[in-house]
């Protein structure tokens, strides 16, 4: 049965959030140094919009993260206090820096304050490559500090089960960021003009997403084992075997669409470059970006309910 409780209803929505936002600053800025390699920045540049539609997308993303995660810090001090929420504040240091939950909280913050710096310095040239550098560390630190407060911290910390999360959200966050971002910046070059633009990218985000959806696949198969226990039958008997499911049927859809864009859509799209063409393979990602953000909320409640193989002990 679904918890109706407000405080973890408020910490499944945040945590939700701030994945979505994590995806999202992940993928706008990849797809913002994609396009910087193509000289996308240059005032003259057909591409212009779609960059500038990923240097603001990112830093609004990168912004809302460290929103999501500092109140999500928040709702863990109103949990393990059990004060109310409107005075967590004043149990929120000793939570921060004294539990394994709070420190992986405050880690991810520190992580995402980090993203935000490499977001909002957004610019062209050599700056993209430091960019991407100092962001694929603070992806790392917020992934980490993430994957130590869901389940994964069961196994103790720096454990393989830790490592694979961290890996796993990742992955997720590539594979979902390039599909949503995708999906907003890519109308800015669906022009005439900015047609090849549109075409190389594309082409670049389906490989990227390849490689991140593999990843996802390993590694959620050893988070689902390691979840049921080895049984089949918590799926059906907790929320968490429930939301396993929603999130397996989520991704199983976004994997159709994706495969639908690399293996037809793109393809044709490369050969014509026509309007009809370059609409399809947007709107296809704009399906598939939906069904992404439904597997972030499904992610949310697996990681803020009981495991499966926690009911069979």
């Amino acid at each position: 049965m679904m918890n109706d409780d407000p405080l973890w209803l408020a910490q499944t929505a945040f945590a939700a959030l701030a994945d979505f936002a994590f995806a999202c600053t992940l993928g706008a800025l990849l797809l913002n140094v994609w396009l910087s390699r193509e000289q996308a920045f240059a005032t003259v540049s057909p591409a212009r919009r779609g960059w500038l539609r990923a240097a603001r997308g990112g830093s609004i993303a990168a912004i809302s993260l460290v929103l999501c995660t500092f109140v999500s810090l928040w709702l863990q001090s109103a949990s393990m206090s059990g004060a109310p929420i409107a005075q967590a504040g004043d149990a929120l240091w000793l939570v921060a820096t004294a539990t394994h939950a709070g420190i992986g909280w405050s880690v991810a913050l520190a992580g995402s304050v980090l993203l935000l710096a490499a977001a909002a310095t957004a610019g062209g040239g050599a700056t993209a490559v430091a960019r991407i550098g100092m962001a694929l560390l603070a992806a790392l630190i917020v992934a980490a500090g993430k994957s130590a407060v869901g389940h994964a911290a069961d196994a103790g910390a720096f454990s393989l089960a830790e490592a694979v999360q961290t890996l796993h959200l990742l992955a997720t966050a590539v594979w979902g960021g390039i599909v949503v971002v995708g999906a907003f910046v890519l109308p800015a070059l669906d022009t005439s003009v900015a047609r090849a633009f549109l075409i190389r990218t594309v082409a670049r985000m389906s490989r990227a997403a390849s490689i991140a959806v593999a990843l996802v696949v390993l590694t959620g198969a050893f988070n689902a084992w390691r979840g049921t226990g080895g049984s089949l039958a918590v799926l059906s008997a907790s929320t968490w075997g429930h939301a396993l499911i929603v999130k397996l049927l989520l991704v199983a859809a976004a994997l159709v669409f994706g495969a639908l864009n690399r293996w037809s859509a793109l393809p044709r799209l490369s050969r014509s470059a026509s309007t009809m063409d370059a609409h399809t393979v947007i709107n296809v990602m704009r399906v598939e970006a939906l069904m992404m953000a439904g597997v972030f909320v499904a992610a949310a409640v697996l990681s803020h309910s009981m495991p499966g193989s926690a009911l069979m002990n």
